[in-house]
């Protein structure tokens, strides 16, 4: 069963941090580098960071320096520290494997606002 339960979102202050949390299938997690994406209103998701299995992450360049992806292998869960938060990082965030396309199955994903 596939399964992405993404949780940790809320709402922040800009300049504030969040750390999102994302428990992945092991069918998704064991094979796959894992990325993080989003969406805001009326835009596209976009991968916002990705990483491998071995831990080596890559960012997209509105996140580079305060992003940092992470994962657990143990248990099948990929994480995304935010720092730094602005406003125009709000947006719905979603987890999957990297890449991945809106064929695939995708979770509910977790709402991050920013905003003063």
């Amino acid at each position: 069963q596939v399964q992405l339960v993404e949780s940790g979102g809320g709402l922040v202050q800009p300049g504030g941090s969040l750390r999102l949390s994302c428990a992945a299938s092991g069918r998704i997690f064991s094979s796959n580098a894992m990325g993080w994406y989003r969406q805001a209103p009326g835009k596209q998701r976009e991968l916002v960071a990705a990483i491998n299995r071995g831990g080596s992450s890559n960012y997209a360049e509105s996140v580079k320096g305060r992003f940092t992806a992470s994962r657990d292998n143990a248990k099948n869960t990929v994480y995304l520290q935010m720092n730094s938060l602005k406003p125009e990082d709000t947006a719905v965030y979603y987890c999957n494997r990297a890449p991945a396309s809106d064929r695939d199955y995708w979770g509910q994903g977790t709402q991050v606002t920013v905003s003063s």
